[in-house]
């Protein structure tokens, strides 16, 4: 059963610690709202039916988490970015606005407690907390800057400005400091206990390290301070290289999550102890489509070679298909619990 010592736990990870109980998270969000019999869209817009879909996923799966990741257009669709998607599909962005200086200096701040989807978020969280108090760890979810410029621009046009208009991506980003920053800090107040924190357009997929360095890095790490003191904050690009695991430990991150491809002991050595590892049980080649077996099999192999090591916390190295299959997952929830204890517990 999730438990009252789980937020306890998770920060001696931070700290390069073992947890005395390794807590099971998964990023399951589109197969627990499957399980829950409800749509997609339904669940992007109601904070009951998110907090209903959460307690089924717990009661299924005994989680030590309550993942709200819910989608990537919940800041741009105030801002003017076209969205797709609905019924059973995850909302993506579409119909960027132009990458001109025109467009930045026409941007308002949304007022993330009243406009949109903001306040639905907010009330899911306050819902799911003022009933598990403590037993889970609540997760809300923002953007770091970088990503925010691409889901305002598109990738496309982002990647051009590094080199053609590198002042205006700056500037665009130093817009979201403010927006990003609010809206985490809103989260927090309404009962989260960490933020996800994409960046997923911001890695070895689709800029260079020297790109990272100069233009995603520092911004990344603005937010991720201003996010101190008030919750934990748990970077995901989906990355798989070392390298860039290296910068991305030296942003003031608590916790970063590694893609499924990636070698999770070398990761994990590159962050040199400045934070905690996330994952990386492959979610396709194993949650989707493995066995029961396969799943114990590789969630045991990372427990006893990167978890014992401390500073690491288990977790799907992305997110769930929807239609993977619940026996697959609850060996995988079974695997953590009776091999933890053996090796690395208490």
């Amino acid at each position: 059963m999730a438990y009252k010592g789980v937020l306890e736990d998770v920060k001696l990870a931070v700290k390069g610690k073992r947890p005395g109980r390794m807590p099971f998270f998964a990023l399951s969000e589109e197969m627990d709202v499957r399980l829950a019999g409800v749509t997609y869209e339904e669940y992007d817009h109601d904070s009951k039916v998110m907090a209903r879909v959460i307690a089924n996923a717990q009661k299924l799966f005994d989680y030590d988490w309550a993942w709200l990741q819910v989608d990537d257009c919940i800041i741009y669709e105030l801002l003017g970015v076209g969205v797709v998607g609905g019924g059973e599909i995850l909302r993506a962005t579409k119909n960027y606005r132009p990458a001109t200086r025109a467009t930045l200096n026409s941007l308002k701040k949304p007022n993330v407690r009243k406009d949109g989807r903001c306040p639905v978020l907010c009330d899911a969280i306050k819902r799911i907390k003022d009933k598990c108090g403590d037993t889970l760890m609540v997760v809300g979810r923002t953007e770091a800057p970088f990503s925010s410029a691409t889901l305002l621009y598109g990738m496309g046009p982002c990647s051009t400005m590094i080199y053609d208009d590198p002042d205006l991506l700056k500037d665009t980003m130093k817009f979201f400091y403010d927006v990003q920053t609010e809206f985490g800090l809103a989260q927090y107040e309404a009962g989260a206990d960490a933020l996800w924190f994409g960046d997923c357009n911001a890695s070895s997929h689709l800029i260079s390290l020297t790109a990272y360095k100069e233009f995603a890095a520092e911004p990344l790490s603005v937010v991720a301070r201003n996010y101190k003191g008030h919750g934990l904050s748990l970077l995901h690009a989906s990355e798989e290289d070392p390298r860039y695991v290296e910068v991305m430990s030296k942003t003031g991150v608590d916790i970063i999550s590694i893609g499924p491809g990636g070698n999770l002991e070398e990761c994990h050595a590159a962050m040199g102890g400045r934070c905690c590892a996330l994952g990386n049980v492959d979610p396709i080649g194993q949650l989707m489509n493995g066995t029961p077996q396969s799943v114990g099999a590789q969630a045991e192999g990372i427990l006893r070679k990167v978890s014992v090591k401390g500073g690491h916390l288990i977790n799907s190295g992305e997110m769930v298909p929807r239609q993977t299959p619940e026996a697959n997952m609850k060996a995988f929830g079974e695997t953590v619990r009776r091999v933890w204890p053996l090796i690395g517990g208490k």
